[in-house]
């Protein structure tokens, strides 16, 4: 997506009345995520060693960004695409039961991000996992948890709306559920983006789940993920539709993990079996890491969605594009 301008915007709050009003809607929600979830606000590491295999891949070509370090010197420390695996760790680490959790405000650096309204090389967002029992990976434990997110997230509007009345964009009252194969099959002469605009448009907010695998009709994946943290068969994105700028926007990524025989299938899909002899992927072959469901809910997105943001650099500071700068100035779009 390239970056939109959308006609006569007119930001109703100053820069500084923004920066108050993210404050609001960040505390409101972690405390509403961690009451919905139960979950609690643990410490997050912002970089990792690469030899434990636990940054995430994402797509599998994004490049993290590395560096040495005089303490170790053969070590390769890279900063984190996100904690999907860190947090699944830490939960055995630290003791945590079933039905318990955590939830860290993390922050990484994506720098082959493309860049636009709603995408940064600076991610911030809560990263949230949670231990289930193996009889719990299905459908209906993500469905769940999908709507106590979505709760949280309404209970925050709530309190946003009665502070900024005139600048707080309303969300739907509910969200609908869809997988990739049902959106392929309605609309195949359609880019995966643009399904996703089609059906956000359609339904307001919606969690789009099984993403990962391979489609019947294209025989390619909706949109990539990585093989050894999210089961394909139980995972998906939420999702809603951004009257602003008439496009999508996305809040969340979020799945039920791999079990062992999920990790071992999807290595193999994705020629990617060397990853079995890390040390993360042998305990959980092993058995000794607790079933779980977590995801990643973008912050500054949550800010630009319930503030009516006409771009992701409105609500967090990072590095853009001279030419980007210049056409948001002139648009009454003001990047901090």
């Amino acid at each position: 997506m390239s970056l939109i301008l959308p006609k006569d915007y007119q930001p109703t709050l100053t820069i500084r009345d923004t920066e108050a009003a993210i404050v609001c809607i960040r505390d409101t929600f972690q405390a509403e995520l961690a009451s919905q979830l139960n979950v609690q606000r643990m410490s997050a590491p912002l970089f990792v060693d690469k030899a434990t295999g636990l940054n995430d891949n994402l797509n599998g070509v994004e490049r993290p960004v590395g560096f040495d370090m005089k303490a170790i010197p053969d070590a390769e420390i890279e900063i984190v695409h996100s904690l999907a695996k860190w947090k699944r760790l830490a939960l055995k680490k630290y003791g945590f039961r079933v039905h318990e959790g955590l939830y860290t405000n993390m922050n990484a650096i994506r720098r082959d991000e493309d860049l636009d309204n709603f995408h940064s090389i600076y991610v911030d967002q809560w990263d949230w996992e949670k231990i289930i029992r193996k009889s719990e990976r299905n459908i209906s434990t993500l469905e769940v948890t999908v709507n106590q997110i979505f709760k949280a997230i309404k209970k925050t509007e709530k309190v946003v709306a009665s502070r900024y009345p005139s600048s707080t964009y309303h969300l739907p009252g509910h969200v609908s559920f869809v997988t990739t194969q049902e959106l392929e099959d309605r609309w195949p002469e359609l880019s995966p983006e643009e399904r996703e605009d089609r059906i956000a448009q359609e339904e307001k907010a919606v969690f789009l789940m099984k993403i990962g695998d391979k489609l019947k009709r294209s025989n390619q994946p909706h949109d990539g993920r990585a093989p050894d943290y999210d089961d394909w068969e139980l995972n998906g994105d939420l999702i809603f539709w951004y009257e602003p700028l008439q496009r999508k926007l996305e809040i969340s990524s979020m799945g039920i993990r791999v079990s062992e025989d999920s990790l071992r299938s999807q290595l193999k899909k994705a020629d990617a079996e060397e990853r079995l002899s890390l040390p993360f992927h042998q305990m959980l072959l092993n058995g000794e890491l607790p079933y779980t469901i977590g995801g990643g809910i973008g912050q500054s997105r949550l800010c630009m969605l319930l503030l009516g943001k006409a771009h992701i650099g409105e609500v967090q500071a990072s590095i853009w594009p001279k030419d980007m700068v210049e056409a948001c100035e002139a648009n009454n779009i003001q990047l901090l």
